[in-house]
């Protein structure tokens, strides 16, 4: 979600499935337009066309900018999740056109908002309030954020569903998809269905707001107690498949914390990692959106707020293990094991050249070196992202690597990249081979 400001607009969410397939297509087809031009120009000039740079053009990023913005939705979703790709099934031509989806949200005109709100709590809902803010504090692909208080003194925030996101996000993604398709974007012969298909169920169950619910609950459960984390409590009795009622709480953005003393900076990286260590290896259950508006800070208690469990993936117990293999032979630096275990993961597999597994690998053993280390590893200060993503983006230009890791593997990579960019962005210090060990 991302705070609104007093001059953020509004723009009507289309509702109806026809009216979003048209205006989808009718993106896609103005840039294959805008491409094939731009490609005449380049070939009357004597030049060859370079299909992902033709792509990349300021009217063009305007255009899905805008178009995909005002969908929200799937087709707003899977951009923004494009956009944190490290350039192994993207390029950068294209994640750069998805970063900025990234950026904030309009949200819903009150008219609409009402309606959807009738279709969920019946007319006269606003009765049930002794105050509801028709002007959100937070919006994002999927939904909106309103400040409310019950008569009995209850300070909530209500997340809104858009209306029609959850019906049209097979057909939103499948017409997206026709992007990634085009030629010179990606190997020809890589398989994009599992990545597609698992954004899919993804995005549905983020559509979801019971199942977020339970996910909220269940991670309450999880972390009851926890000096560290703090989590909204839900509110049942005015939630529904398309509302989401929970406790408000008064906070921060982490990202504020970017000046504030070194030990406090440390503490809460610290935190957010050893979060994510016991969610694949303890709880078996994962937040999968990084996204920085989804941690704050509450500084009159001192603990991270954690908010937004929408996304929420159940991690297989063998995955499980094949990783806490993978840790171990990476921390001892036995190559044959690290390679077998990358394998069962699906870091590559038996139909990939030995170069690129030991390619693969190499980059691999670049993200593990500041994992070995017992001294606290500098966020700050490392070129570590930029290292990896130049690694990544090599490898990925050459047209016979076609191999893309599972769904699952790489929608873990993104909460552990994301991580890794909110240290990075506190420039916290860490030891990390304490925190890996005790998961050994």
């Amino acid at each position: 979600m991302t705070e609104h400001n007093d001059q953020t607009r509004t723009v009507p969410v289309p509702g109806r499935r026809l009216g979003r397939m048209l205006r989808l297509g009718g993106m896609t087809t103005g840039i294959m337009g805008d491409m094939l031009a731009g490609g005449l120009r380049q070939m009357a000039q004597g030049q060859r066309p370079h299909l992902p740079g033709l792509l990349l053009t300021p009217a063009t990023a305007r255009r899905v900018t805008r178009d995909l913005g005002q969908m929200r939705g799937a087709a707003m979703k899977l951009g923004q999740m494009l956009s944190m790709d490290t350039g192994l099934v993207l390029p950068p031509e294209m994640t750069t056109i998805m970063a900025a989806l990234r950026a904030e949200a309009p949200h819903m005109p009150p008219k609409q908002l009402q309606s959807v709100l009738n279709t969920a709590w019946g007319c006269g809902w606003y009765g049930r309030f002794k105050r509801f803010d028709l002007r959100p504090f937070a919006a994002a692909s999927i939904g909106q954020v309103h400040r409310a208080q019950t008569p009995d003194g209850r300070d909530l925030a209500i997340k809104v569903q858009y209306p029609g996101v959850r019906a049209s996000i097979d057909s939103d993604i499948d017409n997206l998809a026709t992007l990634l398709r085009v030629p010179g974007l990606i190997p020809r012969d890589t398989d994009l269905g599992p990545i597609l298909r698992e954004a899919k169920a993804q995005l549905h169950q983020e559509a979801d707001y019971i199942a977020e619910a339970r996910h909220l609950s269940a991670f309450r459960r999880l972390l009851a107690g926890s000096e560290a984390f703090r989590l909204p409590a839900l509110h049942p009795d005015l939630s529904t498949p398309e509302v989401l009622a929970m406790t408000y709480i008064d906070s921060q953005p982490i990202d504020t914390l970017t000046d504030a003393p070194q030990e406090l900076r440390d503490h809460v990286a610290q935190h957010l990692i050893e979060l994510t260590l016991r969610e694949l290896f303890t709880f078996g259950l994962m937040q999968t959106d990084p996204n920085l508006a989804n941690y704050r800070y509450d500084p009159e208690t001192g603990q991270i707020v954690l908010l937004d469990f929408g996304a929420v993936m159940e991690i297989d117990p063998a995955l499980t293990s094949d990783f806490r293999s993978l840790l171990n032979a990476a921390l001892d630096e036995d190559t044959a094991a690290t390679r077998a275990a990358m394998q069962r993961i699906g870091y590559f597999n038996a139909a990939t050249t030995p170069r690129h597994q030991a390619l693969i690998h190499q980059m691999f053993d670049t993200a593990m070196a500041p994992l070995r280390q017992s001294t606290p590893y500098d966020f700050g200060s490392s070129d570590m992202v930029k290292t990896l993503r130049d690694m990544g983006l090599a490898m990925g230009s050459e047209r016979e690597l076609t191999h893309v890791p599972p769904p699952a593997t790489l929608f873990l990579h993104r909460k552990i990249g994301g991580i890794y960019l909110l240290a990075s962005k506190l420039r916290a210090r860490v030891a990390l081979r304490p925190q890996l060990e005790r998961y050994r």
